[in-house]
């Protein structure tokens, strides 16, 4: 008797479900503001990503003194999670350009929301740090996709104000961290750190799925590239570790000199392999585009700028004497400009200035910004306007810069290329966070002043290198065509 082998109807359905992208219903695919809906799903995943990388170093007082841990052991907490999301930025966005990426935008948000609620009940410091392993493979998910998903979603004369708005939602999520994470660490818990993630979750799932369009160009993949995923993790976490040990980790020079020589040899291979490979993870002609080469530089040093004084204000404030909570209400100057001018900035400059003056006019402005802090003391005063325009600044950059670097890359590798443009962000925040430590440590613990002005030295060189990548881009903007359903 022959036995039917097929798979049962059922199973079929299921796997059809699980795998499909649904499409937005029709009443809201058909409303003439049917975009702003998709990008206003978009920027609750940006507004996450960077409250939940503000809001987690609120927690490291009580992880220690909960688990019985050293600082060295807590900082993996943030350290796992930073490298893991690095590391599979570019690996997800390949994978949404074959499979779809509102596909894996939304699996991304199932995936951090589950590991956001098991953070919260991690019994050991070993299983919390586990868990945002799994809790950043999620957000990769989500933030390779959210600039493809704007860009997608968005009318081409629309892109940047839409890529201004979701800069704006990284900003007031960069703003509200410290604030949201002292009042849940004082009053609920460091568990709630991670609690909070849940219901924001679920809401951005809901929305997600009614919200946001199909994808319509898609770049097949017959084979996914494993070889050059390793290569890139090895690269991207021998340099950041590397970096962060010369922050005055107690590590080795004979270790640090062998991390750093890991970077180079692995991405030496990385790219060589990316040449003979049939299905390269990153097709290495994207970066021929003058707009994406010299866009990337600028985007990582964007972030660099941006990062950096979230560590040197703190420590600058308190060693005058200033408490946690005056330093935190200063840096509040810094995402309280970038929002404004990441929201506004098509307000008040010419709308017919072109996305590579607008970098030009934003990085000039930050350049400035952070020079004045090698002249002046860094008192309040003198902190709050320079933090405000700084932000400004880096307010007006940042979408005019995503804008060109997405407007270089085909729609239908739109998911690469936003996991470029995240892939770099999440660089310049490491070496802003850990070039800024490595100058005040070089200065000694007894001379901050001195620290202060090496690290603004290290500021004003990546401003000027941002406003060099501005000034070497095109002089006009690619256009590529758009579309979604």
């Amino acid at each position: 008797m022959a036995t039917d082998m097929s798979p049962h109807p059922s199973r079929k359905r299921w796997s059809a479900v699980l795998i499909a992208e649904r499409p937005r219903p029709e009443r809201i695919r058909s409303r003439p503001d049917a975009w702003w809906l998709a990008v206003g799903t978009v920027c609750f995943g940006a507004f996450m990503g960077q409250l939940d990388a503000s809001i987690v170093t609120l927690t490291y007082g009580s992880l220690r003194t909960g688990f019985h841990a050293s600082l060295a052991a807590v900082e993996w907490v943030s350290l796992a999670y930073l490298l893991t999301l690095v590391a599979l930025l570019v690996p997800a966005g390949r994978l949404a350009d074959a499979h779809g990426r509102k596909l894996l935008y939304l699996y991304g948000f199932a995936v951090f929301t589950l590991a956001s609620a098991a953070c919260g009940l991690a019994p050991s410091l070993f299983a919390l740090v586990a868990f945002r392993v799994v809790q950043a493979a999620g957000a990769a998910m989500m933030q390779a996709n959210s600039v493809a998903l704007v860009t997608t979603s968005a009318p081409r004369e629309r892109m940047r104000s839409a890529l201004g708005v979701q800069a704006a939602a990284q900003a007031l999520g960069l703003a509200l961290g410290p604030t949201v994470g002292g009042a849940l660490v004082s009053t609920l818990g460091w568990r709630w750190v991670f609690w909070v993630n849940v219901p924001v979750g679920v809401v951005a799932l809901v929305g997600g799925h009614y919200l946001l369009p199909r994808t319509r160009a898609r770049a097949r993949v017959a084979r996914f590239d494993w070889a050059g995923l390793g290569l890139l993790a090895v690269a991207t976490t021998s340099a950041l570790m590397g970096v962060s040990a010369a922050s005055g980790l107690a590590v080795p020079g004979w270790g640090l000199a062998l991390l750093f020589v890991f970077a180079a040899c692995a991405g030496w291979g990385f790219v060589r392999w990316q040449r003979r490979a049939v299905t390269p993870l990153l097709d290495l002609a994207l970066l021929r585009s003058r707009a994406v080469a010299f866009g990337l530089t600028g985007a990582l040093s964007g972030y660099l700028v941006l990062f950096g004084p979230l560590v040197l204000v703190p420590v600058v404030l308190t060693a005058r004497g200033s408490s946690d909570l005056t330093a935190g209400l200063v840096l509040t100057a810094l995402p309280a400009g970038f929002a404004l001018a990441a929201t506004g900035g098509d307000r008040l400059l010419p709308r017919g200035l072109p996305d590579r003056g607008r970098c030009l006019a934003g990085a000039v402005v930050f350049t400035v910004a952070v020079s004045v802090l090698l002249v002046v003391p860094p008192a309040i005063g003198w902190l709050v306007p320079v933090l405000a325009l700084t932000g400004l600044g880096l307010g007006t950059f940042t979408p005019a810069n995503n804008t060109m670097i997405m407007s270089a890359i085909p729609a239908s590798s739109s998911g690469t290329g936003g996991g470029l443009v995240n892939m770099t962000r999440g660089l310049g925040t490491a070496l802003g966070v850990a070039l800024v430590t490595l100058a005040l440590h070089l200065a000694g613990g007894d001379r901050v002043q001195a620290g202060a002005r090496w690290a603004a030295a290290v500021l004003v060189a990546a401003s000027a290198v941002a406003v060099a990548s501005a000034w070497l881009s095109p002089r006009t903007d690619p256009t590529v065509s758009r579309a979604a359903t």
